[in-house]
């Protein structure tokens, strides 16, 4: 027989009052229940002393029996101090990864580590390249750069020779 201690609702029409019960797990929601253990009651106010009260001397009681509470009740356990604050988790155990996405994601983030370390180790690579090119004589860098200079010079003067010839024809035929 499998116990939880929960809350069993009763109260008028959008006006709620709650027990918190013993009742078996198979039992309905307000049916029938082994013991009750204390009331709830939202509509009062949060310091008002009647909004919750507990038998804690049954509840410990019904704890060590195996008795389960629900997430609400075992929250309100932990406020008046007869149980430790329930595991809240940020993502549900529903909408929680399965295995093999979570392999999959497992793989996608070691390849992008070994990744990560190659691109590391090309940037050291082109870093050394750079070290050893600054460390060449001035004099062969001179010489690279003054006929790379001289090639657009004479590029020019050929780009502007058929528009002149263009020009000259137009003359022509007028």
């Amino acid at each position: 027989m499998a116990l939880k201690i929960r809350l069993a609702r009763g109260g008028a029409k959008k006006r709620p009052f709650y027990r918190i019960v013993v009742a078996e797990a198979s039992a309905p929601r307000d049916g029938r229940y082994v013991e009750r253990v204390g009331t709830y009651n939202p509509m009062v106010p949060k310091e008002h002393e009647q909004r919750m009260t507990l038998n804690s001397e049954r509840i410990t009681f019904w704890l060590g029996q195996g008795a389960k509470p629900t997430d609400r009740v075992h929250k309100m356990l932990a406020a008046a101090g007869l149980a430790e604050a329930p595991v809240i988790r940020d993502q549900p155990k529903k909408s929680a990864p399965g295995k093999k996405r979570a392999e999959r994601e497992a793989e996608a983030a070691s390849a992008a580590e070994a990744a990560a370390e190659s691109a590391a180790a090309e940037a050291a690579a082109a870093e050394e390249a750079a070290a050893a090119a600054a460390a060449a004589p001035a004099e062969e860098a001179v010489a690279e750069e003054a006929p790379a200079e001289e090639a657009p010079a004479e590029e020019a003067p050929a780009e502007e020779a058929p528009a002149e010839e263009a020009a000259a024809e137009e003359k022509a035929d007028s």
